[in-house]
């Protein structure tokens, strides 16, 4: 088993083509947006193009970058230093990892998100991993950013964020 890692970018493996597959069908109409952007990882790209949606890497889009713990368990940091795994926790403009801090990541990804064209009806589609949806979601809802621990993201979930900068809502189900 080979665990969740930090900024993890291995391509999509075989279970991962699996489970692609099987939401394929309820992805479909994603396919329709004007606007379509993945995670430069390769596991982004491949779950984009195996949606048929042919998304354009947007860096921004990467998910938090962390530094010496790249590659690494939260067991693995956990074992080594603790003290810096809870100062990470505990402080989101923290860096123990000497990559970004969770405030940071949140803020790059809201810049991304205020970047994107008005709402105009137009719809537009990203596929990044669950971080990156969760740092837009606490960037959307204004929410303290603590909070981004406590929202789980299914990977092959679809999350709908409309309006515009500064006016962001979050919608979930179909939308």
């Amino acid at each position: 088993m080979l665990g969740e890692r930090f900024d993890d970018d291995r391509p999509l493996d075989m279970a991962g083509w699996h489970d692609v597959r099987l939401a394929a069908p309820a992805l479909t109409p994603l396919a329709a947006a004007e606007l379509r952007y993945c995670s430069p990882t390769p596991r982004s790209r491949a779950t984009g193009d195996a949606l048929g949606l042919a998304p354009l890497a947007q860096p921004a889009l990467r998910d938090c970058d962390m530094g010496r713990w790249r590659g690494l368990t939260l067991s693995d940091v956990t074992a080594h230093d603790p003290a810096a795994v809870d100062a990470w926790l505990g402080d989101p403009r923290s860096a123990p990892h000497g990559g970004e801090s969770l405030l940071a990541f949140i803020s790059r990804v809201g810049r991304w998100l205020d970047t994107r064209p008005a709402d105009d009806g137009g719809r537009i589609v990203a596929v990044a991993e669950p971080g990156v949806v969760r740092a837009a979601i606490v960037y959307a809802l204004k929410a303290p950013p603590a909070t981004y621990w406590n929202i789980g993201v299914r990977p092959l979930s679809a999350v709908n964020v409309t309006g515009w900068t500064g006016r962001w809502s979050l919608s979930l189900g179909d939308g």
